[in-house]
């Protein structure tokens, strides 16, 4: 039913008066919701003078399935001060939000109420719990929950498998589908995706070439743009561009902008710039607003010393009135969050927080840390080079999680873009030194740091 007769009916149920029955105003809240009208739905709902759990849950599932996670939340916590007792349907899509929103305690406290009252198995539960564990960097309690579950789907697998890509571990993920198909379980579309992602963040060419080959051959699933951007993101980063751009050339799908982002960064480690500037039109047109194809491309230009070039790319980016989003790191404490961004002096404990970096930065170089001044600003010199590196916003964040986090509880960081290579290096040195795990999502994976190595082995 679209919008116009939705409302049309709404109108006959005031007229009929039967908007005074639960049952019609728990199907409108429903309706609205997943029609994606959250407005109406939070009108409908609001005017109800007697709520149960199908309306509660109506309006949770609406907003945690519309992107909305932080109103399905508000909203769930109103449901449990309402004295409502959730049902398994909100669990689980609470837990989503949790998941995209990397809330881990919070998922932990949902989980719980989910076994406190004793609700019992639930396959979409279950899932949920996988994913949001996995999503939030906690592959370990991810994989005891699928463990526990006496029913699996591709859903589960899938979620396992994503989780341990996304996780650095991918020739776990690869052990995982063998298993999955032993269990008599078929791939899907999205497996594949993980699968390929394992491979491409582990180096694992071949492996990726049987999995692509046997989508179509064995399973009859057609690669879509996502499978084909991992593949020629593994190609650029395993050295073979020629190879990278025959696949982009050979598609049998319109390549969108996450292939032609996987394209231009590999043109960029291999530092081609006739084929980046390919990849960067492509962008301009595809994704106009979006800043990454201009910083990159400018960058390489940069690179290739061809300063009017990249100087010519900025001033464009700024006719077009379109900004670099800045970096930004945040740390969540006792249900708080603390966010920073790079240079960063509005939190509380400033001065502690900056103490604390001039101690790791001395502490860290004695152990082997060479800044790389390749990932700091140009016009600087070398001094103030090293201090815009050591004040990064994820610097910032493990300083102040090295005064608050309690040894031996894990760091969890979290970057709204990808973490520059000297911090990636930094990192490494701080878990070293200070014998701490730290687990580092930016907007592509995540990196736990572990005695002075990462799970990523360098390679992401």
């Amino acid at each position: 039913m679209d919008m116009k007769n939705a409302k049309s009916v709404h109108c006959l149920i005031i007229k009929t008066g039967f908007e005074a029955y639960k049952l019609v105003n728990n199907a409108l809240v429903d309706m609205y919701a997943k029609r994606g009208s959250l407005g109406c739905a939070f009108t409908v709902f609001n005017h109800m003078q007697d709520k149960d759990v199908i309306s509660w849950t109506s309006l949770v599932t609406g907003c945690a399935h519309n992107g909305s996670c932080e109103e399905a939340l508000k909203y769930f916590c109103d449901m449990r001060i309402a004295g409502i007792c959730p049902d398994q349907i909100v669990v689980a899509s609470i837990l989503s939000a949790c998941a995209e929103l990397t809330l881990l305690e919070l998922g932990r406290q949902v989980h719980a109420t989910f076994l406190k009252f004793g609700l019992g198995s639930s396959l979409s539960v279950g899932n949920s719990l996988v994913m949001m564990y996995a999503k939030c960097g906690s592959i370990e309690d991810a994989n005891r929950v699928f463990d526990s579950m006496q029913v699996r789907d591709v859903i589960t697998w899938t979620a396992l498998i994503v989780g341990y890509a996304k996780n650095g571990r991918g020739k776990d993920s690869l052990q995982f589908y063998d298993q999955m198909l032993a269990s008599g379980t078929k791939p899907d579309s999205i497996t594949f995706i993980g699968l390929l992602f394992a491979c491409s963040h582990a180096g694992l060419v071949e492996n990726a070439r049987h999995y692509i080959e046997s989508m179509n051959k064995v399973y009859g699933i057609q690669p879509g743009p996502e499978h084909y951007a991992c593949m020629i993101d593994l190609l650029g980063r395993s050295g073979k561009l020629v190879e990278a751009k025959e696949l982009l050339d050979q598609m049998v799908v319109e390549p969108d902008a996450t292939v032609w982002k996987a394209f231009l960064a590999a043109c960029r480690v291999h530092g081609n710039l006739e084929l980046g500037e390919r990849a960067a039109k492509n962008l301009f047109e595809l994704e106009p607003k979006n800043a990454m194809p201009y910083v990159l491309l400018s960058n390489m230009y940069s690179a290739a010393g061809k300063w009017d070039a990249a100087a010519s790319i900025r001033k464009l980016m700024k006719s077009r009135g379109i900004s670099k989003e800045p970096g930004c790191s945040w740390i969540e404490l006792n249900s708080q969050v603390h966010t920073f961004l790079s240079e960063d002096r509005g939190h509380p404990r400033t001065a502690d927080i900056y103490s604390k970096i001039d101690e790791m930065m001395l502490l860290i170089k004695e152990a082997g840390y060479v800044p790389d001044m390749n990932f700091s600003l140009h016009d600087l010199d070398v001094e103030g080079k090293q201090l815009g590196l050591a004040y990064h916003s994820e610097k910032l964040a493990v300083a102040f999680a090295l005064l608050t986090v309690p040894a031996g509880a894990p760091i969890r960081i979290f970057k709204n873009l990808r973490v520059c290579g000297d911090c990636h290096n930094a990192m490494k040195y701080t878990s070293g030194v200070y014998l701490r795990h730290i687990i580092l999502r930016d907007s592509n994976r995540f990196h736990h740091f572990r005695e002075g190595k990462c799970s990523c082995g360098d390679y992401w």
